[in-house]
């Protein structure tokens, strides 16, 4: 009974995760109709901007805040230690497709590009390569980990579970954050810059930096030296380090 409940609240956990993960991704380029964070507006700018402001705070609390050990810790009291992950994504998640649902248009263009330039297909070709990045660098890492299935999956079989060793590979040779790379890369590649998508990619931007320096900070943490020294070798987004010493 309790094996059969791991599995299901894992396959559940992760299901949703990852089908907000893509409804944002869809949200973000405006790929469905339904799905979009631009529109008419529905509120005066002001209160909008408010709003979109703490959607993105509410999102960053609970995305960086649950990351942190000293929260790990409190919250394995309440729930197995092989769940928490699974928790994790299923409240990402959750917060995510809150986000995206509750995004208030603020209405104005920047810039359009229509179909009949080739821009518009080389921002739509960027978009679509930013979330590759981003999916290719889920599994680099070790998409099972990222997302709880291989700690649920472990505690099934009785096996003790162990954190993943840092390693350094493809991507991460040249950044050491291609994940965020990727997804910053898929908020600012867009045809149809509005301001809606502007201050949307302006508050994620912000938050992926405050993101990377908690991360950071608890990968020195938990591997010393060895992290230090990657810092040094290595860009923290932009791969321009390996370069410029090849130059």
């Amino acid at each position: 009974m309790k094996q059969a409940l791991t599995a299901t609240y894992a396959i559940i956990s992760y299901a949703i995760g990852f089908i907000a993960l893509i409804y944002w991704i869809a949200s973000t380029g405006n790929l469905l109709p339904f799905a979009s964070i631009d529109g008419m507006p529905n509120m005066n700018t002001i209160p909008a901007l408010i709003k979109n402001i703490a959607l993105i705070l509410l999102f960053g609390l609970q995305h960086s805040v649950m990351a942190r050990k000293s929260f790990k810790k409190w919250i394995t009291r309440v729930i197995p230690e092989y769940l928490e992950r699974n928790t994790y994504v299923l409240s990402t998640g959750l917060v995510l497709t809150f986000l995206v649902w509750e995004w208030e248009p603020l209405g104005g263009t920047i810039w359009r590009i229509t179909n009949e330039s080739a821009w518009y297909y080389i921002l739509y070709g960027l978009y679509f390569f930013g979330w590759v990045i981003l999916f290719i660098s889920t599994f680099l890492i070790n998409h099972f980990d990222l997302f709880g299935l291989r700690q649920a999956y472990l505690s099934i079989l009785g096996i003790p579970y162990e954190e993943i060793d840092f390693k350094v590979v493809s991507f991460y040779k040249y950044t050491r954050h291609p994940l965020y790379l990727g997804a910053l890369i898929g908020i600012w590649a867009t045809p149809s810059m509005t301001v809606t998508h502007l201050v949307y990619a302006l508050l994620l931007t912000g938050y992926i930096y405050v993101g990377i320096f908690y991360e950071e900070r608890d990968l020195i943490s938990a591997f010393g030296d060895k992290y230090r020294n990657y810092i040094a070798n290595t860009s923290k987004l932009i791969p321009i380090k390996k370069f410029l010493r090849r130059s």
